[in-house]
């Protein structure tokens, strides 16, 4: 550790310690339905758990069993993925495979997936650096700024001035503390590029070179520039300056390199869209080579990153796709291996879009609602009504492209349409929307199959 730096204890990932049932509660509170995903999902970040209660030298040797969810669009898979991202406190990163192009190929390489996660890793690392340092940072932004207020008295001073300067500092210092000085204006020095950086073109694409230039070049890249600021706004600055004084580079980058090899996850989404074999010409040539690309990461292999080298051996790779038109068997047998736990997802019924409409604490009627009341405005949804919503958004998705739950949203935007454009002049009333309500507003558009593919 570097002198002026602060330890912090090492945290613990809360989600992988809780018990497979108590992951699934949480997840229930936001995706209904799909128990068979929740409960994989859950036993797999609990495997994560006891391997590591397992000495060194034998956890080593077990692996994570990766998951492939199959399931057409809009029933919940990139939901949950989204809700393990929130809950996990281990680095957790979602990617979608079609945008990644075999090497030799304009785009992006796979390994930059990894990457990212390891930037998020140590965005996480520093934000808890951050908080641990703040009262000891906040103390010498504190001092520093004191300093720029009140100059430290000469190198002999007159009888009696040393004591009339502290007295003068503690005056300025409740001052400061209470807000009173937030107006006036100080000199500080701010880093004029604290961001340098460059890029370069390699045959994976444009990738950003892992070399901080300000800490190679520190005369030329480094240099600071004085500005003239509110003491309120040099309160952040400074607080800011200090703390990135009390936190040890290093430090974050082993720690940060450790969680990602031992706690990171990786959701990896449309991997239907890679599925297809070689044998063509334009731009599906390169899904096989995508595939081999990517075998050697889920296998474990090691990424060079600006942070050091990361092995993937241990990271948990969740992988989704429709398989509509490709099916799981269509992609390579090596890569099929690596995903040894198949999720299949089960269609949404009516009965499961009326639950989606009221029981996730982000229910769509539930965001309306706080919308709404922000103008003054009293919104409920009868039964009826949400019953209706559910049966109109089956009836949709049998006719037109069945894109799951996302015609929910499609459909109370439309319903909800005069009501969010006339609520400013609304104010203090009480609006109940029923079926009746519901079908006037779309039913037209609902039965001309036409005009409903384009607008619903």
């Amino acid at each position: 550790m570097s002198e002026g730096t602060v330890e912090d204890p090492q945290p613990t990932l809360e989600l992988e310690n809780m018990p497979p049932r108590q992951i699934v509660a949480e997840l229930d509170k936001f995706v209904v339905g799909q128990q068979k995903a929740k409960r994989a999902v859950a036993v797999a970040l609990r495997n994560r758990w006891r391997r590591q209660q397992l000495p060194e030298e034998l956890a080593d040797e077990i692996y994570p069993k990766n998951i492939l969810m199959i399931g057409s669009t809009g029933i919940g898979k990139t939901e949950i993925a989204r809700r393990l991202s929130k809950l996990a406190k281990a680095p957790f990163i979602k990617v979608e495979a079609s945008k990644f192009t075999e090497v030799g190929y304009v785009g992006r390489d796979v390994e930059s997936m990894i990457r990212d996660l390891v930037e998020i890793a140590v965005a996480m690392v520093k934000e808890e650096r951050r908080t641990f340092i703040h009262e000891t940072a906040k103390a010498q932004a504190e001092e520093r700024l004191l300093q720029l207020l009140v100059p430290s008295a000469p190198i002999s001073p007159v009888a009696g001035q040393t004591e009339d300067l502290t007295d003068t500092r503690e005056k300025f210092r409740a001052k400061l503390r209470s807000g009173a000085l937030d107006n006036r204006e100080v000199q500080i020095e701010v880093d004029d590029n604290p961001n340098s950086s460059f890029e370069m073109i390699t045959p994976q694409g444009v990738e950003e070179v892992g070399i901080n230039i300000k800490e190679m070049l520190p005369g030329l890249f480094g240099r600071r520039r004085k500005d003239r600021v509110k003491v309120s706004e040099a309160k952040e600055i400074l607080l800011q300056q200090e703390a990135e004084k009390l936190i040890d580079r290093a430090q974050v980058a082993r720690e940060a390199r450790r969680r990602v090899e031992q706690g990171g996850m990786l959701f990896l989404d449309e991997i239907d869209k890679i599925a297809g074999r070689e044998g063509g010409r334009g731009p599906d040539v390169s899904r096989e080579g995508v595939q081999r690309d990517l075998l050697p990461i889920v296998e474990g292999t090691t990424v060079t990153t600006k942070y050091g080298m990361v092995k993937t051996d241990h990271i948990l790779f969740i992988a989704a796709g429709a398989f509509h038109v490709s099916r799981p068997s269509d992609l390579i047998p090596e890569l099929q291996g690596r995903f040894p736990i198949r999720v299949e997802l089960d269609a949404l019924t009516e009965d499961d879009f009326v639950r989606i409409l009221t029981e996730p604490e982000n229910a769509l009627t539930k965001q309306y609602h706080a919308l709404l009341s922000t103008e003054g405005l009293e919104l409920q949804f009868t039964d009826s009504a949400v019953r209706e919503l559910a049966r109109l958004a089956v009836e949709v998705n049998t006719r037109t492209e069945n894109i799951g739950a996302r015609r929910l949203a499609t459909l109370l935007e439309r319903v909800l349409e005069e009501i969010s454009f006339n609520a400013p002049e609304m104010q203090e009333q009480e609006i109940v929307v029923d079926d009746e309500y519901v079908r006037n507003a779309i039913a037209d558009i609902v039965e001309d199959q036409d005009l409903s593919r384009y607008v619903l």
